[in-house]
């Protein structure tokens, strides 16, 4: 499976998706103007991916910044994990900032939405 990279601009999130070296991650800022056409490719590839995962898997969220539509997208991509952690063991990574709390309380509220335990980790992203 080939790796998914994407690379960062000003509205958008660097995404390194890559099944061999066990890479999840999506990180910067996300505030595309078609935030579901942005992200079409990256629900696609994990589609794919969860077909066939490896034993193990450890998603990063890296975000500085998101607005309303990536936030709908980024609950798609919980979910997406959580109706899928039968087939691999998923652990969630949530990258903050250390005086964002915005950041990261939004973390805390998408674990307690999608019922699944994350990691928080203090970072300079």
């Amino acid at each position: 499976m080939n790796p998914l990279i994407l690379l960062n601009t000003e509205e958008t999130p660097s995404v390194n998706f890559d099944k061999e070296k066990g890479i999840f991650r999506i990180a910067e800022n996300s505030y595309p103007d078609d935030a579901r056409k942005f992200y079409e490719p990256v629900l696609a590839w994990l589609d794919k991916y969860f077909q066939e995962p490896n034993k193990s898997t450890v998603f990063e969220f890296a975000l500085s910044y998101f607005n309303t539509s990536s936030a709908k997208i980024i609950t798609k991509i919980l979910n997406l994990l959580k109706e899928n952690r039968d087939k691999t063991d998923i652990k969630i990574r949530w990258c903050y900032e250390s005086d964002d709390t915005d950041m990261q309380k939004s973390g805390v509220r998408y674990s307690q939405l999608c019922g699944m335990d994350f990691e928080f980790v203090e970072t300079e992203i």
